[in-house]
């Protein structure tokens, strides 16, 4: 069970530092004054932020329930030694200088001290682990250049700490809640699959983000992941021989065969991604959609008849599907439409559309059985729309999974920041739109 790794009540920093900007002082002032007490060992001071200092773990009191270890990489294995014999059971090794340039010594000295004690251990050569309901946080980047993402749905399991911190960085830019995330770096013990394992069972969990540059034991993850409800979106580093070589030097890992992979992935029912941005389409898609879609046909509501044929190109090139609306629909809105609105799919309400022509179309094709969800795309360049249609659209999509594709520069930033606080899935271009509407339609 990992969940001390996310709700410790008492957490120890071996290696915690009194000078700005080291390593050790970054993480122990980012755990201070949080849910849980935090103790900090560092044998050449007395304290540290009013803390007391240890010389070491076992002169702390009481029982401890995580470890982070921030030391230079030949003292890990005597500090570990000790923390088994506080009774230590989870322990993060921030500490690089391990497999990755090749000190296969010191990761067999590390490895008898985790089967004599029957330790957890995330690490060594990674960031460890961030919790944005828990407050554990063991990150060594600063706060105001690292922004943290406010609380949500999505977890990141990533084995590289730099891009798992740049993904956590851009979330919080992009206004995208996250739960868990979790750098595991060299994965000594705690693996891929193990935090796969604990996140699919997550209460605070809805998506689960990962990115890996190798799995260790490939067939307990097809298992564990095919058990798993939740979407699980999976970018995979080292498909290529250049990728495969610089994940070695990386973390030590040997990135095999990128089809051999592809296959795995596929099998296991996971949501592939080629890219970070593309891993943010699709997790915002999952995480703010609560009814999913329950086929794979499309209706395209519009103010622009181009952006409307671009993107009934884009949806069928895709594999989706724009039927069109039922003769109901068609009757209701022809009596309420201008003659000139062409009630079809897409469904154009021209130059002049108003925030009442929308809230008309939406509240229709909501209630229309031929259509599963609703591409809604607003050009904010026409006159008579305004802010307000994003409440409007709002009130609209409780019925039917809808997703927003809103072009332009100030007031399309102000419907596009209404919408997501609201739980609307909201891009600007329609290629991202309908990359999301795949992940959602073509989910395991």
């Amino acid at each position: 069970m990992l969940d001390k790794f996310f709700n410790p009540k008492k957490v120890v920093v071996v290696g915690a530092s009194r000078f700005p900007g080291k390593i050790g002082n970054v993480i122990f002032r980012n755990l201070l004054d949080k849910k849980f007490s935090e103790f900090c060992v560092n044998p050449k001071a007395k304290s540290i932020y009013g803390k007391k200092c240890y010389s070491n773990v076992l002169q702390v009191k009481g029982k401890i329930d995580l470890a982070v270890i921030a030391t230079p990489a030949k003292t890990v294995p005597g500090i570990l030694d000790e923390c088994g014999q506080k009774g230590i059971k989870n322990v993060v090794i921030i500490s690089a200088g391990f497999k990755e340039v090749g000190n296969l010594k010191l990761m067999r000295e590390l490895e008898k001290v985790i089967d004599k004690y029957k330790l957890r251990v995330i690490g060594p050569n990674c960031l460890g682990v961030f919790d944005s309901y828990s407050d554990v946080d063991t990150m060594f980047m600063l706060k105001q250049r690292l922004h943290r993402p406010k609380k949500g749905d999505i977890s990141l399991v990533s084995q590289s700490g730099a891009l798992g911190a740049m993904i956590l960085d851009l979330a919080s830019k992009k206004h995208l809640g996250f739960s868990k995330f979790v750098s595991y770096g060299n994965a000594i013990d705690v693996n891929e699959t193990d935090i796969l394992e604990y996140l699919g069972k997550d209460k605070k969990t809805k998506v689960i983000c990962m990115y890996i540059e190798q799995i260790k034991d490939g067939q307990r993850f097809v298992r564990v992941a095919k058990k798993i409800k939740k979407p699980i979106i999976v970018l995979k580093g080292g498909m290529t021989s250049a990728g495969r070589a610089a994940a070695k030097s990386h973390t030590g890992s040997l990135a095999g065969s990128g089809e051999i992979y592809l296959g795995a992935l596929r099998q296991a029912g996971c949501i592939q991604v080629k890219s970070i941005e593309e891993m943010f389409i699709m997790a915002e898609a999952f995480e703010k959609i609560k009814n999913l879609p329950k086929g794979n046909k499309i209706q395209v509501i519009t103010n622009g008849g181009g952006y409307g044929i671009n993107a009934a190109d884009l949806l069928e090139k895709a594999g989706l599907r724009l039927v069109q609306p039922s003769k109901r629909c068609v009757k209701q809105l022809n009596k309420k439409f201008p003659a000139i609105v062409s009630v079809n799919n897409p469904m154009d309400l021209l130059g002049d559309s108003t925030n009442e022509r929308y809230d008309l179309a939406i509240k229709a094709c909501a209630k229309d059985k031929n259509n599963d969800l609703i591409l809604v795309l607003i050009l904010t360049q026409v006159p008579l729309i305004n802010e307000r249609l994003a409440n409007k659209i709002c009130a609209d999509a409780k019925k039917k999974p809808l997703i927003a594709v809103v072009t332009g520069t100030g007031l399309a930033d102000k419907i596009s920041k209404k919408l997501k606080e609201k739980g609307i899935p909201c891009y600007e271009q329609i290629n991202d739109a309908v990359t999301a509407i795949k992940g959602l339609v073509f989910r395991k």
